[in-house]
C-alpha cells in the first residue's frame, strides 16, 4: 500500500515538473527587444535607447542577462503559471514581474510600466 502511494507521488510530481518546464525551454536563448509599447510617461530618447541596446539572454540554470531599461548583470528568473508568469531578478535582487506570451520566436512581456516584444536571436 505504501509502495503505490509512493508511487502514484512520484508520478505525480514528475507530471507537475514536466508541465513546469514546458515555458522554460522556449525561454532559454538570446532574444532583441523589437517593440516597445509605454503604459506610462516614457521619453523618446528613453524608448530608443531600450531599443537599440535591448537584449536578454536566458540560460538554462535561471540566469539572465542583458538590457532592459538598465543593464542586467547576472540576474536570475523564474517562469511559472505554465509560462505565463516571469519575473526576472537582477544582481541586487530587485523583482521585474511580467505577464509573458513565448512562442518559438517571440517574446512578450507585459508589465505596468510597458509592454516588450523581443524577437529570438
Amino acid at each position: 500500500m505504501k509502495k503505490s502511494r509512493l508511487f502514484i507521488f512520484g508520478i505525480t510530481l514528475a507530471v507537475i515538473v514536466l508541465f513546469s518546464c514546458k515555458g522554460r525551454n522556449k525561454l532559454i536563448n538570446s532574444w532583441k527587444i523589437t517593440t516597445v509599447e509605454a503604459k506610462m510617461a516614457l521619453s523618446d530618447s528613453a524608448k530608443n535607447v531600450i531599443l537599440k541596446q535591448g537584449k536578454l539572454t536566458f540560460t538554462e540554470d535561471g540566469h539572465v542577462n542583458g538590457y532592459l531599461d538598465g543593464d542586467i548583470t547576472n540576474g536570475t528568473y523564474a517562469l511559472t503559471k505554465g509560462g505565463k508568469s516571469l519575473v526576472i531578478k537582477d544582481e541586487t535582487g530587485t523583482p521585474y514581474p511580467y505577464e509573458s506570451t513565448i512562442t518559438s520566436d517571440e517574446l512578450i512581456l507585459d508589465s505596468k510600466e510597458m509592454k516588450l516584444t523581443l524577437k529570438k536571436i
